[in-house]
């Protein structure tokens, strides 16, 4: 390695074509990650994983300091059951793994909403286990305003659903609700609400449940997204939303249903100042508290997405949780690679101090 010796090697995984020539590091769209490994003097090496090679993909980890994952939970009707499964076998034999498999569920699901509701950064939230529950508690909740639903597993806007009632039940009528899913290039439209609450039970059988938020009025100011290592928030994203807004009118052209691109800031950006405090003082502690987890275990990178809360009574900004993404965190700001490299040196060389004992 140029520079001086290696004090030792972390794999960089994600999910590819095992079939396909070797990656270089180069050509990798985590470059910028193994410059940044290299400049801590640990050698950076590109690990491709599949399903069908996973006895291969073990053996190189065991050969390994530690692994950076990025795959994310489902993809093409995929998901992380066997590689999880081989990271906890890797974790137990001393490798270092971020982000480790036994902290993603407590995480990286959307019960995290709910187990964390009575933090600042919290809201009106349920958690709903059956379509039974689901049943129960939805109209009289809507009643007081339009919910958000989503299912407990899943990403890029599957099973996430604004609802808003339409007309109510009666005697002679059932209640009318207006949907849309989160899904790019979703309409809205109108169901009987014993419908749509019936649609929703893949969610149950598939992800183990729902969690059903207050609609935020403000979704179309922006989100926020907080970048993290560990304990430290280390950047910001921005964006407008475009997700469970009113698509636009045909009239508008095809830019208007363009996603805007997300901008990406240093953890100094002034406007968020506010929110990077909060967290770093309180929030995440909080969710440490309520999720046991300690702060070297916290993933190396990991991100909160946060939207605009109702103004206080002075008009200062409240922000509402809306997700936690611990699986497959990137891009990220360019300021969150020293630190992500930092960390995961400290990782790694804390799981071989273990491994000597």
């Amino acid at each position: 390695m140029a520079g001086g010796t290696a004090v030792g090697r972390i794999g960089i995984l994600w999910r590819g074509d095992a079939g396909a020539p070797p990656p270089t590091r180069e050509t990798s769209r985590f470059r910028r990650v193994f410059d940044a490994l290299e400049a801590c003097q640990v050698a950076g090496e590109p690990v491709v994983y599949a399903d069908d090679v996973v006895d291969e993909v073990r053996k190189r980890l065991l050969g390994l300091d530690g692994v950076l994952i990025w795959v994310d939970p489902i993809v093409n009707g995929q998901d992380r059951s066997r590689l999880d499964a081989m990271l906890r076998e890797v974790a137990s034999e001393g490798v270092w793994v971020s982000a480790h498999p036994d902290v993603i569920p407590r995480m990286g699901t959307k019960d995290v909403l709910y187990r964390t509701r009575h933090l600042g950064w919290g809201t009106d939230t349920r958690l709903y286990r059956t379509i039974d529950e689901l049943r129960e508690s939805l109209p009289a909740l809507l009643a007081a305003g339009p919910r958000v639903l989503k299912q407990l597993r899943g990403n890029g806007g599957n099973g996430v659903w604004k609802v808003e009632l339409v007309s109510n039940a009666s005697p002679a009528t059932e209640a009318t609700v207006r949907v849309l899913h989160a899904l790019r290039g979703s309409a809205i439209e109108e169901t009987r609400l014993s419908d749509f609450i019936q649609s929703c039970r893949p969610y149950f059988e598939r992800s183990g449940g729902m969690v059903d938020q207050p609609f935020q009025a403000r979704l179309g100011e922006g989100m926020i997204r907080c970048y993290l290592v560990h304990n430290r928030v280390v950047g910001f994203g921005f964006q407008l939303v475009k997700a469970l807004m009113p698509p636009p009118h045909p009239e508008a052209g095809p830019e208007a249903a363009e996603v805007p691109p997300r901008l990406y800031y240093g953890p100094s950006k002034p406007e968020f100042q506010v929110l990077k405090t909060k967290l770093e003082s309180a929030w995440v502690l909080g969710m440490q508290q309520v999720l046991s987890i300690e702060t070297e275990s916290l993933p190396a990178i990991w991100d909160a997405d946060f939207l605009y809360g109702p103004k206080t009574a002075s008009g200062e900004d409240t922000y509402v949780l809306c997700e936690i993404n611990v699986q497959s965190v990137y891009p990220f700001p360019e300021e969150a690679l020293e630190p992500l490299a930092q960390a995961s040196v400290a990782g790694m060389l804390a799981a071989k101090n273990m491994r000597r004992r």
